[in-house]
């Protein structure tokens, strides 16, 4: 039997560059975005923009909803026909049902195969999966040892992310209004952390973006410079040129990683978080 034909899917929230996407060739299955009664495919029909045009009219976040059987099933026809393995990663299943979609979708082809990879991450804490199966792939490596190294490496990703205001999760209902209201007026920024697949509020940071972003990046020091240093993730939901480019210098400075990438979040983590969020994202070692 010949070496299986090996394709990596994503899910929209995977929050990878066009580039990166296309240099690795990876297929996205987007989220939707649901705004009131009208439901839109993340990236393709709605941008991060909109997204928060929209909630600020209305005074409230979008809600979002897991992939759609339709999509699924029409993204991965192609390569169930060709007979292919496929692996597909998807947002940590304590928060999304997305992985159980493409699970019951897969059980419709009588050929092909597909690997369901729960990131337990979310944002580029699932890309650093992805970019790391599709080089395995690359590689000639087999589906079945693609998912053991990538599930067994899995909790070494390092997530989190600075939050600018708290006016989208109190709206979306993670923080109440009074909470909200409080951080906002005291500039208090919390960090969320992903761990074991679920969101928790870790340090809080006091005083403007910047120097909040700033100070987080100094706590993550110690853990940069040992981590893998194959790549590392800036991740944001829209924050300004200079403070993204004082974050990049930062990471460049500690001349440790071989590459820095810089993207923007889609419309999952945009409509929960709000604008001006940033993060850092990395495999330890």
């Amino acid at each position: 039997m010949g070496t299986r034909t090996v394709h990596i899917f994503a899910d929209s929230t995977c929050d990878l560059s066009d580039d990166l996407i296309s240099k690795y060739d990876i297929t996205i299955i987007p989220l939707c975005i649901v705004l009131d009664d009208k439901s839109y495919y993340d990236k393709l029909e709605i941008t991060p923009s909109q997204i928060y045009k929209w909630a600020d009219q209305n005074n409230k976040t979008p809600k979002t909803a897991a992939v759609t059987v339709d999509m699924v099933y029409e993204k991965l026809r192609p390569h169930m026909e060709a007979d292919e393995d496929v692996i597909f990663f998807g947002i940590s299943e304590d928060m999304s049902t997305t992985c159980n979609v493409v699970r019951l979708v897969s059980n419709e082809f009588d050929t092909g195969r597909v690997f369901v990879i729960n990131s337990k991450n979310l944002s580029t804490g699932i890309g650093l999966q992805v970019l790391r199966a599709a080089e395995l792939v690359a590689q000639g490596s087999r589906a079945e040892d693609v998912v053991a190294e990538i599930e067994e490496a899995r909790d070494t990703v390092r997530a989190s992310f600075v939050v600018d205001t708290l006016t989208y999760l109190a709206r979306g209902g993670r923080c109440s209004g009074a909470t909200a209201l409080v951080a906002n007026t005291l500039r208090i920024h919390p960090c969320i952390r992903v761990d074991n697949g679920k969101m928790e509020v870790g340090k809080k940071y006091r005083g403007n973006i910047r120097r909040s972003l700033m100070n987080y990046l100094d706590d993550l020091k110690e853990e940069l410079v040992r981590a893998d240093k194959r790549r590392v993730f800036i991740t944001h939901s829209g924050i300004s040129q200079e403070i993204l480019d004082e974050v990049n210098e930062y990471l460049i400075s500690l001349d440790y990683f071989d590459q820095v990438h810089i993207t923007r979040a889609g419309g999952v983590i945009s409509s929960h978080c709000g604008p001006n969020t940033l993060g850092v994202l990395f495999y330890s070692k």
